[in-house]
Parts: C-alpha cells; sequence; structure tokens
C-alpha cells in the first residue's frame, strides 16, 4: 500500500470506531502523544485543544455522543504536501434531546507518527450549526437560564466553585447572549449567580489540567467567545441589572461591565486579580474600568492588585446600590422588573447613545440624540406617555 493508501485506511478505522464507540480501538489508532483540536465555538465545551487519547475522548467525543446522534461521513482523502492527510465530509446526524437534523461539513487534519498511529488531528466546521442542532436551553450546564414576563435571568450555576470561568461557562455566556439578541420579547435582563459569588474568574483547575505550563492558547480561545458575549450584550435592546455578591475577580467583572446598572451586597468585594497571576486582564475590564472609577484608581485596582469594597464601589460609580446580602437578589429582581416595565425602544436608544459617547465628539453626538428622538418620538409608547403626561395620569408601556 502506497501512503495514501495506509492513511485513509488508518482514517476509516478512526471513523467506524468513533460511530460504533469502540475504546479499545481507538486505544490501538490513537498515539499516546496524541493532540486534538475541536473547532473554536462548538457548544458543550467541546472547542479547542484537547490533550492525549483521554481527553479527546472524554471532551469531545463521548461528550457528541452524549448530546448527539451523529455520523462522520468522509468524502474527500488527499495528501498535503507536509504528509498531513486532509479528509473533507460531513457530520450528518441529529440532537439527541431537540430531534434538530444536524448536517454540517468538516475538514480534518491528521498527522500520523512514524509507527502509524494518529498523533494529532484539526477538526474544522461549523459550529454554528452543532449548537443549532441542541435546540432548547436543555445543553445548558454552567448557566441557568430563563425568560418569565419579559425579563430575561442570567444566573450563574457553578456553585461548588464559585462560578469561576472555564470553557463552558465562557460559550454558555456567548449563547444566552445570543438568544437574548434574538428574543423580541425581551424588555430587561438580570445577571446574577448561585453560589457565594458572583464569580472569583478564571477556572484555576481547569487550566491546569488543559494547558500545563503554556496557557496563552488557552486563553486566546476562551476569550474568543467569552468577549463576543459581552459585544452582543452591550447592543441588545433591553436594560440589564447585575447582582454582585462576595468575591467578583478577574473576567467574572465582565458581569458587572456589562450592566447598565449594578446592585451589590454589604459584603462584595470587586478585584481584577490578574496581576497575582502574571496576566494582563479580560472581560473589558481594561476599557470600562477607567471610565467608570477613573485612570487612576483603575491603575491601582489592576498594577497593585487592589480589592473594591462595597462601599468604595458606590462612592467611586461601580455600583448603584448596596443592600444586605439577603436582600440581594429580590431588590435586583425588582430593579429588573421595573425596567421590564418601561420604554423598551427608548431605553435601546439611551443604551446605545451612552455607549457611543465615548467615540463621538460633542456635534456628533448631538446629531445622534436628534436621529434617536425622531426614532423613538415615532413610537407609541412615546405617544401614550406625552398623551398621559398632559392628563396627568400614569402610563402603561408596551416596549413598542
Amino acid at each position: 500500500m502506497n501512503a495514501l493508501d495506509t492513511s485513509v485506511s488508518t482514517a476509516q478505522q478512526l471513523y467506524a470506531a468513533l460511530d460504533a464507540g469502540d475504546r479499545p480501538a481507538l486505544s490501538t489508532l490513537l498515539h499516546p502523544k496524541f493532540v486534538g483540536h475541536a473547532t473554536d465555538g462548538l457548544p458543550l465545551g467541546m472547542g479547542g485543544r484537547h490533550d492525549g487519547p483521554e481527553a479527546i475522548q472524554r471532551d469531545l467525543w463521548w461528550t457528541i455522543g452524549r448530546h448527539y446522534k451523529v455520523e462522520a461521513q468522509p468524502e474527500e482523502f488527499r495528501i498535503l504536501d507536509d504528509g498531513r492527510l486532509f479528509v473533507a465530509g460531513h457530520y450528518r446526524g441529529e440532537g439527541r434531546k431537540s430531534g434538530r437534523r444536524l448536517d454540517a461539513a468538516f475538514i480534518h487534519l491528521i498527522d500520523f507518527a512514524d509507527d502509524g498511529r494518529i498523533v494529532s488531528l484539526h477538526q474544522l466546521t461549523d459550529s454554528a450549526a452543532w449548537v443549532q442542532a441542541l435546540g432548547g436551553t436543555a445543553e445548558l450546564q454552567a448557566i441557568d437560564y430563563s425568560v418569565t414576563d419579559a425579563m430575561a435571568t442570567v444566573c450563574l450555576n457553578r456553585p461548588d466553585v464559585r462560578n469561576a470561568i472555564d470553557m463552558r461557562m465562557a460559550e454558555e455566556t456567548l449563547d444566552v447572549a445570543r438568544r437574548i439578541a434574538a428574543d423580541d420579547s425581551i424588555r430587561a435582563v438580570l445577571i446574577c449567580a448561585n453560589g457565594p459569588a458572583l464569580s472569583v474568574g478564571g477556572d484555576i483547575d481547569y487550566f491546569l489540567a488543559r494547558s500545563g505550563e503554556h496557557f496563552g492558547a488557552l486563553f486566546a480561545q476562551m476569550t474568543t467567545p467569552f468577549h463576543e458575549a459581552f459585544r452582543v450584550l452591550s447592543r441588545v435592546e433591553a436594560p440589564i441589572v447585575t447582582a454582585a455578591h462576595g468575591a467578583v475577580a478577574g473576567g467574572g467583572l465582565g458581569y458587572v461591565y456589562a450592566a447598565d446598572l449594578v446592585i451589590a451586597a454589604e459584603d462584595t468585594k470587586f478585584v481584577t486579580a490578574f496581576a497575582a497571576l502574571g496576566l494582563s486582564g479580560d472581560g473589558g475590564g481594561t476599557w470600562h474600568l477607567p471610565r467608570v472609577i477613573g485612570p487612576r484608581r483603575a491603575a491601582e485596582a489592576y498594577l497593585r492588585n487592589s480589592p473594591i469594597n462595597a462601599s468604595e464601589a458606590l462612592q467611586w460609580g461601580l455600583i448603584n446600590e448596596i443592600v444586605p446580602a439577603d436582600q440581594l437578589r429580590s431588590r435586583a429582581e425588582a430593579v429588573a422588573r421595573g425596567l421590564a416595565a418601561g420604554p423598551t425602544r427608548g431605553f435601546a436608544r439611551m443604551r446605545a447613545l451612552l455607549r457611543d459617547s465615548w467615540r463621538h465628539d460633542l456635534s456628533t453626538q448631538l446629531q445622534a440624540e436628534t436621529e434617536a428622538l425622531r426614532e423613538t418620538g415615532d413610537t407609541a409608547d412615546a405617544a401614550r406617555a406625552i398623551t398621559d403626561f398632559a392628563a396627568k395620569r400614569g402610563t402603561e408601556f408596551t416596549g413598542r
């Protein structure tokens, strides 16, 4: 057999073993130093680098098996100039719970060790198709998400690790952000958390289990969906309220920066935490924090890793209100529900004007205000509110 035939035969054995769930065959086919890379953006924490045969099986292939009925169907094989095998084909099947069809093209780049075993596999596929095939909300594990009475609740739900952020949390944050952006019924958003803290930032144990001594590639993979989530949330029409408590650290501060209004428990402490780990920062903090509390205070928070207590956070403008810990959730929900009963389209233009003011000069901002008034002045809510104001009666906004 020539090199192509040998490589194709091994690859076909791999696909057959995956289809059958044949663990012994996979152990034979994969080299002990195997490294896999799955497309960033895949749901359920499946994307990114997987070091070793056990990791790729546990975190990618068996995760696929639990949530999908799917088969990899190769359609083209060829050897690249660097010796790797190029395989093109389609994943075809459906989500197990949703029943939604999955038909996603793939490219696999497979490299072989001298003994013929597979030493690396780089996967490229349409991650959006995998997300859509799951359907519903059943796939969310790190976040509890619900929409009730026009209010979306995004509740971080890894209480045993104080809502530390791993790849799943990062990807699910993007998932719920996209759901919020796509749902016209949502008129306010509440971000909160189960357990003793809103979020302590990155999950150190998760980092150590996956990257050894080199973390840069992992951090880049994680912040890609995490940061995209905050970009999406910054542009949704609904105002956002965050309930902060316990330690709010590192990238976990992103959930504070994403909010228009922040209610904090009395014991809350905010700390960037990056200097203690030799890192530079994420979650949008280097943009938000200087604008919110001032550049000198932000520099101290980053360079000296100085914690900010709730009283300081209130005084400096990082939060809006302090409440006893046992009243935090109810108070934050009340604020969010109040916003959900407001003029949603007016709020949307307010959010955009406030966001864009940082890059506008005065003349541009004044023009933007005129255009926003033109738009909001034609809404049903404005017509009703102006009439009700003249009649000295309250207004019931519909968000239209």
